[in-house]
């Protein structure tokens, strides 16, 4: 599976993920309308971020390439945290933190803030519409931050509180919330 950065001071390096990663990379047409959402909502320069369901690191990548201050990967798969850690390193990526944790326990321990939370969750994962709570329960985005979360066509996030608007690219959809 290969992942490209898209822009930013990496724009075009690829990178191939192990076979064995239990993910589902956001393709780089959704991938480029994401980013495309992000520009029309915050300058990504110098942002805090944090990549829940981080899977190969793709948009961890992606924000560190375009100026992140600072982006935390979450994942609870060791091969997908030490990928992420590796390439992090290779490719000079010192603001990318990973770590193994389960994102729903991390989002519960967590303190902070962040100008983006982006969300991957698995699509059949049945506890996605639990994130935006967690995020606004534990008050984790600063006050212009956003959450986004991604997921399958046949989940709907649009009646949960904070909810702003929800795009779809092909079977990609993101909910935002702010």
């Amino acid at each position: 599976m290969h992942i490209r950065i898209i822009s930013g001071t990496h724009k075009g390096r690829k990178m191939t993920a192990p076979k064995n990663l239990p993910v589902r990379p956001t393709t780089d047409f959704a991938k480029e309308s994401l980013f495309n959402i992000l520009n029309n909502h915050l300058d990504l320069n110098g942002i805090n971020a944090l990549d829940l369901f981080s899977g190969t690191g793709n948009i961890s990548f992606e924000l560190a390439s375009r100026g992140a201050k600072s982006v935390i990967a979450v994942d609870s798969n060791a091969k997908c945290c030490s990928f992420t850690k590796e390439r992090a390193a290779e490719f000079g990526f010192e603001n990318i933190r990973t770590v193994k944790s389960n994102a729903f326990s991390f989002l519960k321990g967590m303190s902070g803030k962040y100008n983006l939370i982006f969300a991957d969750p698995p699509y059949d994962m049945e506890t996605t519409n639990t994130i935006p709570a967690l995020v606004f329960e534990h008050d984790l985005l600063e006050k212009d931050g956003i959450l986004i979360v991604e997921h399958g066509r046949e989940t709907d996030l649009s009646m949960l509180e904070h909810f702003q608007e929800k795009r779809t690219y092909g079977n990609v959809n993101f909910s935002i919330f702010q």
